[in-house]
C-alpha cells in the first residue's frame, strides 16, 4: 500500500498551526450544522396527522377550499405543494381542479338527498324509483341511490382505490366527498370505513415521494420526510441508516442501480456458474460438469462416458500419450476459446473488486470495536497528571476513520460497474474509460493509504506514552482527519463531475458526501391549538411529562391532550375513529 502513496511529509500540513486551523474549521462546521434545523424529520404515529395537516392548511388557506378538496388535490399531485402551485400559476384554478377531479360548488353541500321537487326519484344504476331520502347527490351533480353508492364505495375500498373514489356516472372525473363515503359505508361495514380512513391518513406517506417508511425489521413504525433532495442517506430515530431513494442500506458513492446489481451478484450463484464455466467441461452424455484432476486429456465421467478435454467431444477409451484413437481436435475454434477466456477475465476482475470490498467491510467491523478500547485509554489518560486534558481529537479521528472506511469500501462496487461493460459499455470509448479509471484509482489509492495510516495510529497505546509522544500523535491524527475528509470530498467531486456528470444519459444519482456523516432525522414537532385564534403549541413527539405524553388531535383521549373535547376543531379525527398506525398498511393487513 505504501507503493502508491507519497512520503508522510507530502500528506501532512507544513506546520502544526495549519493543522489546528483545519481542525478548528472542522469543529466550527460541526457547530454550524448542529445549530441549524435538520433537513430530515421522523414522522411517528403521533405526528403523522400533524404532518398531513401542515400541507392541508397551506392549500386550504391559499385556495379557500374545504379539507377534502385540499386532500384530493394533494393526493393527485403526490403531496407536492410546490408542483401544485406551479400548475395553479401556469394553468389557472379551473384546470387545477378539473385535472384532479375536484368539483367546487358554492353554497351547495354534498350528500344532500334533495334531488327534485317530487317525493321520489329514479336511480340510473339500478333503475328503481326510490324516495329522495334514499338518494344522494355529489358535488358534480350526479345522484344515485344510497345502496348503489355504498356498493360502489365498498368495491373501490377493497380494490385499494379508496384514496380517489370517482363518481359512478359515465365519463365523470369527479372524486367523491370523503365524508359521504365514510357516512354511507360505516352504516353497513364499519370495518371498511376504518380502513378507508386509514388509507386517507397514510396517503401522506404512500403517495408522497418525499416521505417513506423506515425499512427497519422489525418495523419501528416511523416514516422519514426529507426536505430538499430524495437522493440522500438518512438515519431514523431507531438507529437504522439507509438510502432514502431505494430503501436499502446506505451505499454511496454507489448509485442505487449499481448497488442493486452488486448485491444480486454477490447473493446469487452467478459467480459459481462462472467458476464452473472456467474450470469444468460438460459431459457430452449426461451434461454434468466434470473437473479434470490429472494431466491426460482423455477424461471419464462418472456416467462412464469418455470424452476429450480439449474439445469436449465423445471418444472411445483407446489412447496413447499423444493421441486418442479415432479422434482429432487440433483445429482451432475461435468462438469457444474467446468464450472461455472472457469468462476467466470476468471472474478474476470480479474477485479483485469483491476481495477489496470485503476487506474494507471487515476492517470497518473490526474497527468498530476500537471505540470501547479508545474510551478506556482516554479514561486512563485523564486520570494521570498530564498536560493534555482534552482528548476529543481521538474520538474525532475515530469517527473520521469510520466514515472514510465506509466510503472506501463502497467505492469498489462503484468502480466495478463504472469501468466495466455491464452498464456504460456504449457511453465511453476504451481510451476514455482507461483515462477515467486511472483518475479515479489515483484518488482511491490516496484515500486508502491515509485511511490505513489513521487506523494504525489510532490503535497505538497512547495511554502509555509520554506527553511529548502524545502531542506528536495528536498532531498526526488531526492532520490525517482533515486529509481523509478532503480526499473523500475530492473523490465525490470526481464521481459527480468527471465520471457520472460527463455521461450523455445519466440516470445514476448518488447521495452527496457529508463530512459529519449521515444526518440523523429529528422528531417532527406536533402542533395544535385549542382555538383557531390562539397561539399554537408545539412539542416533539418524543416529549413526555411526569405522567402523560402530549398527543396531537385524533390520537388518545381529551385528557391526554390537555384540551377539552368541546373546544377542539370539529374534524380532528377521521370519522371519530382512532388509529394505531405503528406499521404500514400492507404489514398490518398481512398480519
Amino acid at each position: 500500500m505504501e507503493d502508491f502513496s507519497s512520503s508522510d511529509e507530502d500528506y501532512y500540513y507544513s506546520s502544526d498551526r495549519d493543522s489546528l486551523d483545519g481542525f478548528e474549521n472542522d469543529e466550527s462546521d460541526s457547530q454550524w450544522v448542529t445549530s441549524r434545523s435538520p433537513t430530515t424529520k421522523v414522522i411517528t404515529k403521533e405526528s403523522l396527522l400533524a404532518a398531513q395537516r401542515e400541507d392541508l392548511r397551506r392549500v386550504m388557506d391559499m385556495l379557500s377550499i374545504r379539507e377534502h378538496h385540499a386532500r384530493t388535490l394533494l393526493i393527485h399531485y403526490r403531496w407536492d405543494v410546490e408542483k401544485l402551485l406551479a400548475v395553479l400559476v401556469e394553468n389557472g384554478k379551473s384546470y387545477l381542479f378539473a385535472s384532479a377531479g375536484v368539483s367546487v360548488v358554492e353554497g351547495e353541500h354534498t350528500g344532500t338527498s334533495v334531488l327534485s321537487l317530487s317525493s321520489t326519484s329514479m336511480c340510473e344504476i339500478c333503475i328503481e324509483e326510490l324516495p329522495v331520502d334514499k338518494m344522494t347527490k355529489m358535488e358534480c351533480g350526479h345522484g344515485f341511490c344510497n345502496d348503489c353508492w355504498t356498493e360502489h364505495f365498498v368495491v373501490k375500498i377493497n380494490e385499494g382505490q379508496s384514496r380517489r373514489i370517482r363518481c359512478m356516472a359515465h365519463k365523470c372525473n369527479a372524486v367523491c366527498d370523503e365524508s359521504v363515503v365514510r357516512n354511507l359505508v360505516s352504516k353497513r361495514h364499519p370495518d371498511l370505513a376504518e380502513k378507508f380512513d386509514r388509507f386517507l391518513l397514510e396517503s401522506y406517506i404512500e403517495d408522497n415521494r418525499m416521505v417513506k417508511w423506515c425499512p427497519s425489521t422489525p418495523h419501528c413504525g416511523n416514516a422519514i420526510r426529507v426536505e430538499d433532495d430524495e437522493f440522500c442517506e438518512v438515519e431514523c430515530s431507531c438507529g437504522l441508516q439507509f438510502c432514502f431513494s431505494c430503501l436499502s442500506e446506505a451505499h454511496s458513492p454507489c448509485s442505487c442501480m449499481m448497488w442493486e446489481l452488486w448485491t444480486k451478484k454477490c447473493r446469487d450463484e452467478s459467480e459459481t456458474v462462472n467458476w464452473i464455466t472456467v474450470h469444468t467441461k460438460p459431459c457430452p452424455q449426461c451434461h454434468k460438469p466434470v473437473e479434470k484432476n490429472g494431466g491426460c486429456n482423455l477424461v471419464s465421467c462418472i456416467c462412464g462416458q469418455a470424452f476429450c478435454w480439449l474439445c469436449g467431444g465423445a471418444t472411445g477409451r483407446d489412447h496413447t500419450w499423444s493421441t486418442i484413437a479415432g479422434h482429432s481436435c487440433g483445429r482451432y475454434k475461435e468462438d469457444q476459446a474467446k468464450k472461455t477466456e472472457r469468462a476467466k477475465r470476468d471472474l478474476y476482475r470480479y474477485m479483485h473488486y469483491l476481495n477489496r470490498y470485503k476487506a474494507h467491510t471487515d476492517s470497518f467491523k473490526l474497527e468498530s470495536k476500537l471505540k470501547e478500547t479508545i474510551l478506556e485509554k482516554i479514561s486512563i489518560s485523564e486520570e494521570r497528571e498530564s498536560i493534555l486534558r482534552d482528548f476529543s481529537w481521538v474520538t474525532n479521528g475515530l469517527n473520521r476513520l469510520f466514515r472514510s472506511r465506509r466510503v472506501l469500501s463502497y467505492s469498489y462496487p462503484f468502480a466495478f460497474y463504472m469501468f466495466g461493460e455491464e452498464i456504460f459499455v456504449d457511453e465511453m470509448t476504451n481510451k476514455e474509460r482507461e483515462i477515467k479509471q486511472h483518475l479515479f484509482e489515483d484518488q482511491q489509492q490516496q484515500l486508502e493509504a491515509n485511511v490505513e495510516k489513521l487506523s494504525k495510529i489510532l490503535e497505538e497505546p497512547f495511554d502509555q506514552y509520554s506527553d511529548d509522544k502524545v502531542t506528536e500523535m495528536r498532531m498526526q491524527i488531526i492532520n490525517l482527519t482533515v486529509i481523509t475528509d478532503t480526499l473523500c470530498k475530492k473523490m465525490y467531486e470526481c464521481i459527480e463531475n468527471d465520471l457520472l456528470g460527463s455521461l450523455q444519459c445519466n440516470t445514476h444519482n448518488i447521495a452527496p458526501y457529508k463530512s459529519k456523516g449521515i444526518e440523523k432525522a429529528s422528531e417532527l414537532a406536533v402542533c395544535w391549538n385549542s382555538k383557531p385564534s390562539t397561539t399554537e403549541k408545539c412539542v416533539t413527539s418524543d416529549s413526555s411529562t411526569s405522567g402523560k405524553r402530549d398527543r396531537p388531535f385524533g390520537f388518545g383521549s381529551s385528557e391526554d391532550s390537555g384540551c377539552p373535547s368541546q373546544r377542539r376543531p370539529k374534524k380532528e379525527t377521521y370519522g371519530g375513529v382512532f388509529f394505531d398506525i405503528s406499521m404500514p398498511a400492507e404489514v398490518l393487513h398481512r398480519n
